[in-house]
């Protein structure tokens, strides 16, 4: 068995990624150590502690993405009104990319956020995993 557990990243604020994760992911820190020059943090949604975390530490570059370059992290919100909710905050904070759109049955109704590292996130409702998905009819 194979199982996708974490995923680990250098950031050049680790502090503004905490803090961002927090604000617009419902992630927590779930464990700290040193490590790194300064710390390594985990950070997880509530409830998935065990199963899959960010683990970000610093050292790392600002991520300058093309325009045209959709790597991003994807977060599944419980409907469509919570991604207006999320990109009504992005844009207040200066950090909104993709305003909220509807697109195919893999892509649904989505935003897209700059973390401070420059990390694209994806705040989508009615993709076929994540909430919704067990009401969407196959393409």
């Amino acid at each position: 068995m194979v199982s996708l557990t974490h995923l680990a990243l250098h950031v050049p604020d680790l502090d503004a990624c905490i803090a961002f994760y927090e604000e617009f992911c419902n992630m927590r820190v779930v464990s700290e150590r040193p490590g790194k020059g300064s710390r390594i943090v985990w950070m997880a949604e509530p409830g998935k502690e065990k199963s899959f975390v960010f683990v970000i530490m610093p050292g790392g570059q600002s991520r300058q993405l093309a325009e045209n370059d959709y790597s991003h992290f994807g977060f599944a919100l419980d409907g469509r009104e919570a991604v207006d909710v999320i990109a009504a905050r992005a844009q207040a904070a200066g950090c909104l990319i993709w305003s909220p759109r509807q697109d195919g049955f893999y892509t649904g109704y989505y935003c897209g956020v700059r973390d401070p590292a420059g990390h694209y996130v994806e705040f989508s409702y009615g993709q076929p995993l994540g909430p919704g998905a067990e009401e969407m009819p196959a393409p």
